[in-house]
Parts: structure tokens; C-alpha cells; sequence
């Protein structure tokens, strides 16, 4: 038998996906994989309803609806004032991860250099690799995830290509101030580099922060490459409906990539989106306050079982110290979670570059009575650890 890829053979199956898988099989409270157990909002479910008697189910245009991608533009240009043109600008794809590695394959070349934050979001590691890229990976700095500029520009001088910001981040919860965004702009700009954003969390934040569009900033409306999804804000996750912003020259060479990876997203679901991306003020306000409620419920509970842990300024995720259970493996920790204490954790070590195992993730994207059902049994961890 012929050898198998080189460059895939160092890969693992998603260690969050994993986490779910034994989450079910333990019946534990599932808190490591994001996604909610609520329902969408009514609007986007009452038109999904509709759609699926009306003529919405062959191929929609391949780099999206034009519908979809009219009410799209409106949206970004009403929150990060960014003009973005629906026909040449923007591109619809399977969700972000899709857009995540539409951008990857679009503007690297092997042995391109790319800076990805640690910790970061699995995919990121992952895109670089299949697109015979070389990540280089800078450290945010706990507890308030920050970075250092002058680490940041030596990794800048090794003539990286593009640079990965995941704003608000995921694990970390951390919001990156305009004066830090400005910071890597002004980078990107010395060294000539893409920085390829991921704002899919860009609604979920908590005051005071505030979310500032990167492709907002003086001068980077060309070399940004802006990724994003409706999944997280529209509470569609299992929809898959993502999308790129970028200019036209990156846009025209991300429609060709994206055509053969998956030709197109889903017709009938971008038609029933339309009716969200529609939302007025009142709704994403109402995302913040009801995100806002959750986060201040779980993070009281895990004050009161005394249990330390980050606080999230943006995102639906919170790292939990486990240094005092005397684990190893963060791994084996979170499978003897699931296992014995009945809630589902993803590892820490997942997300980071640097040998780190003394967290585990958990998001409170979930209905009051199931956060309260997991601290309820996260109160006796001590008398089962």
C-alpha cells in the first residue's frame, strides 16, 4: 500500500468533537463543545419552516445567495462601518472553519510563515499544516491573555505571511483592545503581512468591552481577511453558514478555492437566515444580556464550589485551574470528569503551543437549568477527585 500524507500524519481527531463523543457516553452535562441547547430565534425557524415548501433546494450561487450576501453587507456596514461589496467582497461558505481555510490556502504558499496566538482555536495549527504553511505561534499571556509587542515583532521579523487574531478569542475569552489591534495592524503594515481575523464571537461580549472590526482600522481594509459565521450568533451552529470579507483580488482567488472544497452552502438555509442577519439593535442587545446572565451564574457557582478560573471578557468559555486535583494528563483529567463527575470538559493542552496542563474549558452556552445541573455536580469534584 502507498504511503499515506506526510503532513497529515501528525494530525489527531478533534480533541472538542472527542470530548463530546464522551460526554454521551458517560451521560455527562456536555459543556465542552460550543454549542447551545436553546432554540434559534423564532423568526429564523418560522422562515426555515416556509422555505422548505417554497423553490429553495438546488444550488444557490456559489459563493452565496445573493440575497443572503446583500443583507450580509448591510449588517457588517452597520456595526464596523466597513463597506463591503456583496458581489465582490464576500464569499458564503460552510461555516467559518471553511472560511478559515478558504483564506489559509488563498494567500499562502508552502513554507509561508503564519503567527498564531497560544492558546488558539484547534483549527487554526491544523489550516496552517494543510496548507504547507509554517505557524509560529506567540504567547497570550495569562490572566489577561495579553500579548508582548516585542515577541510579537520578532516573530513579525521572520517574514511571516499572515498573521491569525481570533477576536474574542476562543479558549480564553480574552477581547483585544482597539490600542493592541492597532498594534498588529501597524505590524501587518511594517512587514508587509494578511492578518486573517476570526470574529465569530464578534456579539458575545461583556461590558465594558467592546468588539472593534480589525478591516475597521486606518489602512486595513485590504490586507484583512475577515472570517466569521452565524452560528454562534444565531444560536445555528449545526447550519454551518459562514462567510469571508476581504477584497476583490482576495475574494476572486477565495470564491475558486471555495468552489472546490464544497461548491456551495446550504440554499435553503441561507434563505432562512436572511431573516436574522435582518435583526434590528434590540436582538443583538438582548444576545448580550442573556450571554451576560449565563456568564454571571456560572462564574458565581464556580466561585462558591471554589474553584479558580478565568473570566471571560467576550465568548462563551471559562479555563479552569485544576493544578490541585495533582494530574498529569489534562486529558485524563477531563475523561475522569465526564466519567465520574458527570460533566463533559475539553483539555487545555488542546489549545496551546507550550506544554501546558493545568486547565480544562468549559462554555455556559446552555439554559440556566443545565448550567446549574453541571455546577450542581461539579460541587462534589472534591469528594470524588
Amino acid at each position: 500500500m502507498p504511503e499515506l500524507s506526510s503532513r497529515t500524519s501528525v494530525f489527531t481527531d478533534s480533541v472538542i468533537r472527542r470530548m463530546t463523543r464522551i460526554s454521551n457516553q458517560y451521560g455527562a452535562v456536555n459543556l465542552s463543545q460550543g454549542f447551545p441547547d436553546f432554540e434559534p430565534p423564532a423568526e429564523i425557524l418560522k422562515r426555515l419552516a416556509e422555505v422548505t415548501k417554497e423553490d429553495f433546494h438546488q444550488y444557490a450561487i456559489t459563493w452565496g445567495a445573493q440575497n443572503f450576501r446583500e443583507a450580509l453587507a448591510e449588517k457588517i456596514y452597520h456595526f464596523s462601518g466597513v463597506k463591503a461589496d456583496p458581489n465582490g467582497e464576500l464569499v458564503v461558505t460552510c461555516g467559518s472553519t471553511e472560511a478559515m481555510m478558504a483564506a489559509m490556502m488563498s494567500v499562502t504558499n508552502p513554507g509561508d510563515k503564519v503567527i498564531v496566538f497560544s492558546p488558539f482555536y484547534e483549527n487554526y495549527g491544523a489550516d496552517t499544516i494543510l496548507s504547507g504553511a509554517d505557524p509560529i505561534y506567540v504567547p497570550l499571556l495569562p490572566p489577561e491573555f495579553s500579548f508582548d509587542p516585542e515577541v510579537l515583532e520578532d516573530a513579525f521579523r521572520q517574514k511571516v505571511k499572515a498573521i491569525i487574531v481570533c477576536n474574542p478569542s476562543n479558549p480564553c475569552g480574552k477581547v483585544f483592545t482597539k490600542e493592541e489591534l492597532l498594534i498588529i495592524a501597524d505590524l501587518a503594515k511594517k512587514y508587509d503581512a494578511f492578518v486573517i481575523t476570526d470574529e465569530v464571537y464578534e456579539h458575545i461580549l461583556y461590558k465594558p468591552n467592546v468588539h472593534t472590526y480589525m478591516a475597521a482600522l486606518p489602512g486595513m481594509k485590504d490586507r484583512t481577511i475577515t472570517c466569521n459565521s452565524l452560528s454562534k450568533t444565531y444560536s445555528i451552529t449545526g447550519w454551518r453558514l459562514g462567510y469571508t470579507q476581504a477584497n476583490p483580488e482576495i475574494t476572486e482567488r477565495i470564491k475558486k478555492v471555495h468552489d472546490f472544497l464544497t461548491v456551495g452552502a446550504a440554499a435553503p438555509l441561507q434563505e432562512a437566515a436572511v431573516a436574522g442577519l435582518k435583526f434590528g439593535d434590540d436582538y443583538y442587545k438582548q444576545l448580550q444580556e442573556k450571554y451576560t446572565a449565563k456568564r454571571n451564574l456560572f462564574l458565581k457557582g464556580l466561585d462558591d464550589i471554589g474553584l479558580i478560573h478565568t473570566e471571560p471578557q467576550g465568548a462563551y468559555y471559562v479555563l479552569i485551574d485544576i493544578s490541585e486535583f495533582g494530574y498529569e494528563s489534562d486529558l485524563e483529567f477531563a475523561e475522569d470528569l465526564a466519567r465520574k463527575v458527570g460533566v463533559g470538559a475539553v483539555p487545555g493542552s488542546s489549545f496551546f503551543k507550550e506544554k501546558e496542563n493545568r486547565y480544562v474549558r468549559l462554555h455556559f452556552a446552555k439554559k440556566e437549568e443545565t448550567l446549574n445541573q453541571a455546577l450542581e455536580r461539579l460541587s462534589q469534584i472534591r469528594k470524588i477527585f
